[in-house]
């Protein structure tokens, strides 16, 4: 028997957080954002928001209510009520990062994870979604025309990265400790039935991690041009390039960005085309048999969280089209359907570990009072019906993010231009020196955003032409400037009487 199981302590606590915790342990957030989504994708936005309101009440709110709020907000082109909404959810991520930072790890924060699933825990995101969240904000800024608040944004991107990373590390470690400790060898290759591939495809497997995006340091690299910072624009250009290497617009991004400025005119704008495809993919649960010695039991049912792709993010345009003329090309730079997958590689060894004990708990619960014989063991078979009921994997995920970024770059004249996308037009007002338009693809809908006024930083003139050296003598040079000196002189003479 593994060293983790008290049989004679875990009957009534299993009990009593199965009384308290019922609730969320029960609730579907796929099921519930399924309805959300399909009203996106109907082009029903106001009727997404009323939805998402009755999914949430009590006052309470967690994190993930506030992500989906800022994002069907955003839709609407209420770039302001976005940012705010979204600003709440970054304090609750700020909570998060103080918290991890002082503690161990977290593979058995709490008694609801451990004896009912995963459902029970805070939801804190995972990281891809902490990164996105300063990323969508920025966003939100930039459409609203404040780019220095963007600025902030960007540079907090920055800042959560090294804090996931350090705090990753460290979480590691202490999963490593804690399953040797319990004796827990099982990976997710072990599952059998999992579908191992959706977490072991090359695609997946060839990121860096899961939650440094492409886009969201080539976004860095454009703010900061634009705010005429190049010092700060080429590191995070390099960046992109170096999470997605071979892709030429992150390769020009840093090729061109000291030539650039010369080359736009005052009456140019430099614009970054943002196309969103699809949402983020949906997770279920699977309940998988797993071997584990407890009591004469050999194998125990363990819930485990599965990743289904939207499949409308395949539609992603490969191009725009500008003013009717020639199509300007789009290369996908950031698949959030990807880095969601790595995201939940990297994470099964806490599941599993976590789901072993549980399992382990709620039978050794159950053999308690069925020992005990009488009512005791009445309630022992209703706590295995409780079981069967309450084992279910976290389905909770930021669904209304994109399955994919792609981006496309162009200097026009500024003002109106049409954009064509698919069989969508709108006509968009570019100004200043840089501009973003940002474009949704939702099932059959296309949002898309008006652009504020971009920064109104100073074109860099061409390199002068030297002209041929002039070999007439210096007072042959002043004699035309004293002229004009003394015709002006009589001018004012003139017009005094």
């Amino acid at each position: 028997m593994p060293s983790f199981i008290r049989p004679t302590s875990l009957a009534l606590p299993f009990v009593l957080t199965l009384t308290l915790s019922g609730c969320s342990a029960m609730r579907s957030y796929d099921d519930e954002l399924k309805q959300t989504i399909n009203l996106i994708g109907q082009g029903q936005v106001d009727q997404a928001l009323t939805l998402h309101e009755s999914n949430n009440t009590g006052g309470n709110f967690d994190l993930l209510y506030y992500l989906e709020k800022g994002e069907l907000l955003r839709l609407k082109n209420q770039y302001k009520d976005s940012a705010a909404a979204w600003l709440l959810a970054d304090q609750k991520v700020n909570e998060w990062e103080n918290e991890a930072k002082i503690r161990a790890g977290a593979v058995l924060e709490n008694v609801g994870a451990v004896m009912l699933n995963d459902k029970t825990r805070r939801y804190d995101g995972h990281d891809y979604e902490k990164v996105m969240l300063s990323t969508q904000l920025a966003l939100d800024h930039l459409l609203s025309g404040d780019w220095n608040a963007a600025r902030t944004e960007i540079k907090k991107t920055h800042e959560r990265e090294a804090v996931i990373a350090e705090i990753n590390a460290k979480d590691t470690e202490a999963l490593e400790e804690e399953s040797k400790e319990k004796g827990i060898t099982t990976t997710f290759k072990d599952l059998n039935g999992y579908p191992v591939e959706t977490l072991n495809s090359a695609e997946v497997t060839a990121l860096k991690n899961g939650y440094q995006s492409a886009f969201s340091h080539y976004l860095a690299g454009f703010v900061y041009e634009a705010l005429n910072e190049p010092g700060l624009a080429s590191p995070g250009y390099r960046q992109a390039i170096e999470l997605q290497p071979n892709i030429k617009i992150l390769e020009d991004g840093l090729a061109t960005l000291e030539t650039r400025p010369s080359l736009r005119r005052p009456t140019e704008t430099d614009v970054l085309f943002v196309v969103e495809s699809g949402t983020a993919p949906a997770l279920s649960s699977v309940t998988i048999p797993v071997p584990v010695i407890v009591s004469n039991l050999g194998v125990i049912p363990i819930s485990f969280p599965v990743l289904h792709s939207d499949p409308t993010h395949i539609l992603q345009p490969s191009s725009i089209g500008i003013d009717g003329k020639d199509n300007l090309p789009l290369a996908a730079v950031t698949s959030l359907d990807a880095m969601s997958k790595r995201a939940l590689r990297d994470d099964m060894p806490g599941i599993i570990v976590r789901g072993i004990v549980r399992a382990a708990a709620k039978t050794m619960s159950q053999k308690a009072l069925m020992d005990q014989g009488g009512g005791a063991a009445i309630a022992g078979i209703a706590l295995n019906v409780a079981n069967v009921i309450t084992e279910s994997a976290d389905e909770r995920t930021w669904r209304t993010l994109p399955a994919t970024i792609s981006i496309g770059r162009a200097t026009l004249p500024s003002g109106k231009h049409d954009i064509v996308i698919g069989n969508s037009k709108q006509s968009v007002d570019v100004q200043g020196s840089h501009a973003i338009v940002v474009t949704r693809l939702f099932g059959n809908q296309v949002y898309w955003s008006q652009p504020a006024y971009g920064p109104q930083m100073p074109v860099y003139a061409a390199p002068a032409v030297i002209e041929p050296a002039n070999t007439a003598s210096e007072a042959e040079q002043k004699a035309p400037a004293k002229a004009k000196k003394k015709k002006a002189k009589k001018l004012i003479q003139q017009a005094k009487r």
